[in-house]
């Protein structure tokens, strides 16, 4: 008996699929229609009532404009610690905004230290507030960078700044007479800089030979008498410790000092407030250059020391040695925020120093160049007494012996001169230190 056989029916595209491109000649290819995605209209700073350019204002809460008094409050709704974080994903990455969200920012391109800042369209700044080059170029903001999702605005009005800087720069007697004077007063920008949190949970498992203190009793056969003496008896030993790492800061920046942004932190991220360009009006920002992978690994390795002081810290004894820890990572999450600081860079006698104060809190923090002849000439009186009790003393000594006490006297005041000479160094050293 022959089988008739149905003919199937004809193939049809499903439902939200479309073709694309295919590698294959011949062979076509579906995949499902990508949703299109609203974008927000770019905001303009325009003052509704006189056109002027307009201003966030510290005092004011919002923005301004300086010509009719026009104010309006920025609608930025408060967080906090609160604020979304985001998962590790690459879904997470390419959903993520991008560029500013208005059209009112060019970029400052500084030709000598290659930093990027988004400025005003009115800005006319000819100078890099990061190495005080007046090789700098205006161009139009790139858009292809994630948007910061929330910042903490500018709490501390810019008039306040030269009276912190004075006092700070008045500070420490090794530094040039002149400092107070240099324009550095007057020249400090409100920037947000980028920066990304990072919290975690590690589960950290330690492994080590540890070592415990006895005291025992033993015959010396020298002086023939019992005596007491410390052991220490070894054994391996492991223990695991949970940290939970909360809003762990990294800068986004390569061209700020970190160490002079860690002198002006901390910063309450308790003030962290959703995103809205009206906080950029009339300010400027810095776009990140260390992107979030380069970032994260920073963050790990720095996360992965705290986990191994929380392992010594579970050890019961502080004898350790053959330390080994592996450290898992879990529950990562991260966030691309904004940070107020004041910068300003000057240059001194050809040198170039950055000053840092915190837009949040106000706290400073900085290098000062340093007056080296008063350091050497400080170093030299230190040192003198001991040397000039010693090379009195050798002659006395050497005559018969009355100079001993002198001597020992020379040598307890040139190492406690020395001391004092080592410390007074390093802290000129740190002074101008980046």
């Amino acid at each position: 008996m022959n089988q008739v056989s149905t003919p199937l029916p004809p193939w049809e595209v499903p439902p939200n699929y479309q073709a694309v491109d295919s590698q294959v000649p011949g062979i076509t290819v579906y995949a499902p229609v990508q949703a299109k995605t609203e974008v927000e209209a770019p905001v303009t700073f325009k003052c509704p009532q006189c056109g002027a350019a307009t201003r966030y204002d510290v005092a004011a809460g919002g923005v301004a404009c300086e010509h009719c008094g026009f104010q309006t409050q920025a609608n930025g709704q408060q967080v906090g610690r609160q604020a979304e974080k985001l998962e590790f994903t690459l879904e997470t990455v390419a959903k993520a905004e991008q560029g500013w969200g208005t059209t009112d920012r060019m970029e400052l391109h500084c030709d000598s230290c290659g930093a990027t800042l988004a400025v005003d369209n009115k800005a006319l700044s000819i100078t890099c507030p990061f190495c005080a080059s007046n090789r700098v170029n205006l161009r139009q903001a790139a858009e292809d960078q994630l948007r910061p999702r929330f910042l903490i605005p500018f709490k501390i009005p810019v008039e306040n700044n030269r009276r912190v800087a004075k006092e700070w720069l008045s500070k420490g007697w090794f530094h040039p007479d002149t400092l107070g004077q240099t324009s550095v007063l007057d020249r400090f920008l409100g920037i947000y800089l980028p920066f990304w949190t990072f919290t975690c949970h590690i589960q950290a498992d330690w492994k080590a030979e540890v070592g415990y203190e006895r005291t025992e009793r033993y015959y010396d056969s020298s002086s023939k008498e019992w005596k007491s003496r410390t052991v220490i008896d070894w054994r391996w030993e492991n223990g695991r410790v949970n940290v939970q790492l909360d809003d762990w800061l990294i800068s986004g920046s390569s061209h700020i000092s970190k160490k002079i942004l860690g002198r002006i932190q901390p910063f309450d991220l308790g003030d962290l407030v959703a995103y809205l360009p009206d906080y950029l009006a009339g300010w400027q920002a810095h776009a990140y250059d260390i992107p979030l992978t380069q970032a994260w690994e920073e963050g790990k390795s720095q996360m992965r020391e705290k986990a191994r002081d929380a392992c010594y810290a579970d050890i019961s004894s502080s004898h350790v040695r053959n330390f080994t820890m592996v450290a898992d990572f879990a529950d990562e999450s991260w966030r691309y925020v904004l940070l107020p600081v004041y910068l300003a860079s000057y240059k001194f006698e050809d040198k170039v120093y950055q000053v840092m104060i915190n837009g949040q809190t106000g706290t400073i923090a900085g290098q000062k160049p340093v007056a080296w002849w008063k350091v050497w000439s400080a170093i030299a009186a230190m040192l003198a007494p001991g040397v000039l009790g010693g090379l009195i003393s050798l002659p006395l000594l050497l005559a018969g012996g009355v100079g001993a006490i002198t001597l020992v006297i020379s040598f307890i005041v040139l190492g406690i001169g020395a001391a004092f000479a080592i410390s007074l160094y390093r802290k000129a050293v740190d002074s101008e230190a980046a």
